[in-house]
């Protein structure tokens, strides 16, 4: 009987230890499934990262060239498509970052706004007989001889040349005169003169008594003389009158 009890114990003590061994092995092989399982889930996520910051990088790469296509696009202001009319004025045309011995003339030339027409000093010969240039009269008691100085409630749109009484005045430019040209001031004051033309220029001169008003003539013939200003004017510096035609800046020529 005795021997019947520990039969009986020692089986159930193998029945108990193969029970804990099959346990414990269950036990680890699961740990094994979960590692495994999160290295797998670890190992997707960065696939899916690489796959992100690749997939951005292409992205990034073909930013730019959109960019490059939008400035690309980018319109460039151009000025006249050919060079004439800085040539038949007698100008160059030029980058403006270069010395001008002149002045530079906007919108003239072909190409880019930096590219202007260069004039040359005095493209225009000098109007007033006895003086080595065009002096623009200075102010006095009755004004200023510059363009868009002041004149009452205007603006002077032409230019005084400081001339000599009944001294004799001469062609600019070549051209033809077109006749008589008149024009009074708010004060009610009677300007005469007349008028230049040729195919690039057209100008008023006023304050003359012209020899003649009509036919063509050279650049530095006379055409009239100065007519004395001090009679209606006590204290004015005596001068000419050169307006363009079209109301525009004049001094660039003289």
């Amino acid at each position: 009987m005795r021997m019947l009890l520990r039969v009986c114990l020692i089986a159930t003590l193998l029945i108990c230890c193969v029970l804990l061994n099959c346990a414990s092995e269950h036990k680890k092989r699961k740990g094994e499934e979960f590692q495994s399982n999160e290295k797998n889930a670890s190992s997707n996520i960065k696939l899916r990262r690489n796959y992100t910051t690749a997939h951005d990088g292409r992205s990034e790469a073909v930013s730019p060239k959109k960019k490059v296509k939008k400035t690309g696009n980018k319109r460039i202001s151009m000025g006249p498509r050919s060079d004439i009319s800085c040539t038949t004025l007698g100008g160059i045309c030029q980058p403006n970052r270069y010395i001008c011995q002149g002045r530079y003339l906007k919108d003239k030339c072909s190409g880019t706004k930096m590219r202007q027409c260069c004039m040359p000093v005095r493209a225009w010969s000098v109007l007033c007989a006895g003086h080595h240039n065009n002096r623009v009269r200075a102010c006095d008691v009755h004004g200023c001889g510059a363009f868009n100085s002041k004149r009452g409630n205007g603006l002077h749109k032409a230019v005084d040349l400081v001339c000599d009484d009944y001294g004799i005045a001469n062609a600019p430019f070549s051209g033809t005169l077109a006749g008589p040209v008149s024009r009074k001031d708010p004060a009610g004051n009677q300007y005469e003169g007349l008028r230049l033309l040729s195919d690039v220029h057209c100008v008023k001169i006023f304050n003359i008594r012209p020899f003649r008003y009509i036919g063509p003539v050279a650049q530095g013939e006379a055409l009239g003389y100065l007519l004395p200003l001090q009679e209606r004017f006590s204290g004015i510096t005596s001068h000419l009158e050169l307006q363009m035609c079209d109301g525009t800046d004049p001094s660039p020529f003289i």
